[in-house]
């Protein structure tokens, strides 16, 4: 998982959020009492009929997130609402919120629905996009709302998405711990304490009395207090999976690895460790591969409309575009929900949050397909996760992708 996304830090204090322990350690100086209680801002009145929720002390922009919108890492679209407040690593009990500009927009889950914004897109009669918006078609059947009216960053995707993917490293990519034993392996007996031998009954060996081990089971690590782990600690278990050949030029990019859970550190001794699985996407096994968890957040991004089916690329331009170079799972094709990997990364400056208009290459001397759009969730060195935002018809490994 690339270092650039940086590490989220949630912490309470007597009302305030901060979000890294790197910054923001003390409040803005200058209080100012607002009708019964001071803050740092000057909250307006919330617009009539919007959902509004006034902080309490302990609440946190990101538990907020999670109560009204269903998920924490949406927090930047409550800022988003409520940009009185200057910087976001503090919150003042007693200040309005706006959770949602009229209170129809929350359904009864409270959570936000993707919402599409048209902001960015021109109507001019040199604008090829023009001819599309003037009767607010959205390409797909729908209707676009106004494009007058920006809307709120909208999630790519969700955790499980991130946290329960995989991605493409290197072919023999090392890893610092793995799993050595469970707690299973040790609840029936092997070997005679006696004899240091064997213990052999009705049916053969003693042996495991679980193989695919999920959340609650303890595991015994192969690092310990002298390899730098310490109690608390999360780290992510990986299973090597197979090699990934480029569907177009059939260059080896590398092998898919996928993410099996997570694993909290109870104790430590010198040489070994005692975790818990705390959270299980796929079966963790004895041997399982382990590194340090790094979180990331899901990329928010302003949706715009589809590009145009009638205004595709031109052809030249899907020459050295990136490409779709695998599936989750090995799904053959897919559509809208799916995720999927490009053979473009970081080093290509492709970065959390971007979108590309996804493409099949059309017959030599005819245009491209606009076939739909994906999100990058996250990024490799030269590989990246996507979600697949919108699909005209179904999806292949090998079709092309450009930057929107």
């Amino acid at each position: 998982m690339t270092g650039r996304v940086s590490k989220i830090v949630v912490a309470l204090a007597a009302g305030w959020m901060t979000l890294s322990p790197a910054v923001a350690q003390t409040p803005p100086a200058d209080l100012q009492l607002v009708g019964d209680h001071w803050t740092a801002w000057n909250p307006p009145v919330p617009p009539e009929g919007a959902q509004v929720h006034i902080i309490q002390s302990g609440d946190t922009l990101w538990n907020l997130a999670g109560t009204f919108l269903g998920d924490p890492y949406l927090w930047p679209q409550i800022w988003e609402q409520n940009q009185y407040i200057l910087d976001a690593h503090w919150i003042y009990p007693g200040d309005p919120l706006v959770i949602a500009a009229t209170a129809a927009a929350l359904p009864a889950d409270g959570v936000v629905a993707d919402p599409l914004d048209q902001a960015d897109a021109g109507t001019g009669e040199d604008d090829p996009f023009g001819s599309l918006l003037d009767d607010q078609s959205d390409g797909l059947g729908g209707t676009l709302t106004d494009p007058s009216k920006p809307s709120a960053p909208a999630p790519l995707g969700s955790e499980s998405d991130i946290y329960c993917s995989g991605y493409i490293g290197d072919l023999d990519e090392p890893f610092p711990y793995s799993v050595a034993s469970s707690e299973y392996e040790f609840l029936t007996p092997t070997l005679d304490p006696q004899r240091n031998s064997e213990i052999k009954g009705l049916y053969g060996k003693a042996d495991t009395q679980k193989y695919g081990l999920d959340v609650g089971d303890i595991l015994y690590l192969d690092g310990g207090r002298a390899d730098g782990l310490s109690a608390g600690e999360l780290l992510t278990a990986i299973e090597p999976q197979a090699k990934i050949k480029h569907p177009v030029n059939g260059d080896l990019l590398g092998r898919f690895y996928k993410y099996l859970g997570r694993v909290r550190i109870l104790s430590v001794q010198e040489e070994t460790s005692i975790a818990e699985i705390t959270r299980s996407c796929d079966p963790i096994k004895v041997g399982a591969q382990l590194k340090l968890f790094e979180p990331e957040p899901v990329p928010l991004r302003r949706r715009t409309p589809m590009r145009p089916i009638n205004f595709p690329a031109a052809a030249e331009e899907l020459e050295d575009a990136p490409t779709i170079i695998g599936t989750l799972d090995n799904v053959i094709t897919v559509g809208r929900g799916y995720l999927v990997f490009i053979d473009h990364g970081e080093s290509q400056d492709v970065l959390p949050g971007d979108v590309f208009t996804i493409y099949r290459r059309g017959r030599r001397g005819f245009p491209p397909i606009v076939l739909g759009e994906l999100g990058i969730l996250s990024v490799q060195d030269n590989t990246a996760l996507a979600n697949i935002l919108d699909a005209r018809y179904t999806i292949h490994v090998g079709d092309a992708v450009l930057i929107k």
